[in-house]
C-alpha cells in the first residue's frame, strides 16, 4: 500500500491555504488520497499510478507533493520537477525522505529510488522555485516554495 501518508501534513496545507486565502489545492502524487480527506474539503488529485488519476493535472495556488519525489526514476526527476513548477501558480509544499524504505521494489531496489541529502534537493528546486523555508532532520526535507 503507498500514498497513505498525506494526512500528516494537514496542519502545514491548512496553514498555506489560510495564508493564500485560497483552497485551489493540488496534491501531486496523491496516492490514497488522505490529504483531501484530512483537509474536509474538495481538492485536485493527481496520480500518475492511478487510473483516474492520472490525467496531467491543471495548475494549482497551492501544489502539495510529499513523499512522492524519492520515488521518481532518477531519469525522470528533472522532467517531474519541471512539471510541478509548471502547476504551481502561488506556493508549494514538498517533503522528501532522506532515508531508504522499508520496502523493495520487485525487481530488488529500494523503493526510495534517489537518496540524497536534503542540501542536494535544495540545489533541485533553487532554479524552479523561491525558497520560503526549509527544515532538515536525519529521515526528511520540509520545502515551502513560491513561484519564481
Amino acid at each position: 500500500m503507498y500514498g497513505i501518508s498525506g494526512h500528516k501534513h494537514v496542519t502545514h496545507v491548512k496553514y498555506l491555504s489560510t495564508s493564500l486565502m485560497t483552497v485551489d489545492i493540488l496534491d501531486y502524487g496523491c496516492g490514497n488520497r488522505t490529504l483531501e480527506q484530512s483537509l474536509g474539503f474538495q481538492i485536485k488529485n493527481y496520480d500518475p499510478a492511478i487510473s483516474g488519476l492520472d490525467t496531467p493535472p491543471e495548475p494549482a495556488d497551492i501544489v502539495v507533493c510529499t513523499d512522492v519525489l524519492e520515488h521518481i526514476e532518477p531519469e525522470y526527476l528533472e522532467s517531474v520537477l519541471d512539471d510541478l513548477k509548471r502547476v504551481t501558480k502561488r506556493a508549494a509544499y514538498a517533503v522528501v525522505d532522506l532515508i531508504p524504505a522499508k520496502k523493495t521494489l520487485p525487481d530488488g531496489r529500494n523503493a526510495h529510488l534517489i537518496l540524497e541529502s536534503g542540501n542536494w534537493w535544495l540545489e533541485k528546486l533553487i532554479p524552479r522555485f523561491s525558497i520560503r523555508a526549509v527544515s532538515v532532520t536525519l529521515k526528511k526535507a520540509y520545502f515551502t516554495l513560491g513561484r519564481l
